[in-house]
């Protein structure tokens, strides 16, 4: 058997990439539970900042422009301005528009702490305080560790494949929790735009729909968090050895095959977390 330093290379292997498996996973946790405010330091959430407050002045403009289009639309005639009524019901329209536009920022925060809270209670009640590393029985260890050299010859070949599937993996589940930042980042930038568009009532949709979409994102972690703790769950029950009495290869193939399948359900479930919260919220 070829060695790599004290241990097997198979099996070295298999616990090299379920460790960057682990990591990853852990990394999410953690990931998960962090605020836009204090991912990376804040040093990215400040210059998101700035750049919401820049746009606050085209956010403004497009007020006045949105607003001026929903009077021309809405009312028949400029008499129908002129009762107190559609007046009133103008002004008030126009006033809870530049809120919007001014405070945005709180509105966003408080919409992704209501979701955090939602995660934080999720996670509490899994009673789970970190993910559930998986790992190599022991059962397989000496199964690899008990076949000759040539034998050994087709379990490299199914390790390989099986770590490189496992690598990559993880690199697409950490991949698709660092987007959801990144979409959270750039909504909160240019909030503004979309929020004047509460200023007329035609245009309104524009608001809303850019509200339901933030809020869409900021449930993601929900989705994702329950799906790491449904995994925790089939990871503490790890995937059958099959009988023993078979070939050393096919039972590290069934065992490869089954767990990779387990995490391809993980990977397929965060990727998809986008997806299914705006079918749920009716967002095509």
């Amino acid at each position: 058997m070829i060695q790599i330093g004290s241990g097997n290379w198979i099996v070295d292997n298999l616990n090299s990439a379920l460790s960057t498996w682990n990591d990853k996973l852990a990394e999410i946790w953690t990931l998960i539970s962090t605020s836009p405010e204090n991912f990376k330091g804040g040093g990215v959430w400040s210059v998101i900042v700035n750049i919401n407050d820049g746009l606050k002045a085209v956010g403004y403009a497009l007020l006045v422009l949105f607003f001026v289009m929903g009077v021309v639309k809405t009312m028949g005639s400029f008499a129908e301005l002129k009762k107190p009524e559609q007046a009133l019901k103008c002004f008030v329209r126009f006033v809870l528009a530049q809120a919007a536009v001014s405070h945005g920022m709180e509105l966003m925060t408080a919409l992704f702490s209501i979701a955090q809270s939602m995660v934080s209670s999720i996670m509490s009640s899994s009673g789970l305080s970190a993910m559930t590393a998986t790992t190599l029985p022991d059962e397989m260890v000496n199964i690899i560790e008990e076949v000759g050299f040539l034998e050994s010859i087709p379990l490299w070949a199914v390790t390989l494949l099986g770590s490189l599937f496992i690598w990559g993996l993880s690199l697409v589940m950490i991949l698709t929790v660092y987007s959801r930042f990144f979409k959270l980042y750039m909504a909160t930038a240019i909030a503004p735009i979309p929020m004047a568009s509460f200023a007329g009532q035609p245009s309104s949709s524009i608001g809303i729909a850019f509200l339901k979409t933030y809020a869409a994102i900021c449930l993601e972690g929900c989705v994702i968090v329950l799906a790491c703790v449904i995994f925790s769950a089939f990871a503490t029950t790890p995937p059958a050895l099959g009988d023993e009495s078979m070939a050393a290869a096919t039972i590290v193939w069934n065992y490869v095959g089954e767990l990779l399948f387990n995490m391809l359900v993980l990977v397929g479930a965060i990727k998809m977390s986008d997806r299914l919260i705006r079918e749920l919220m009716g967002l095509g």
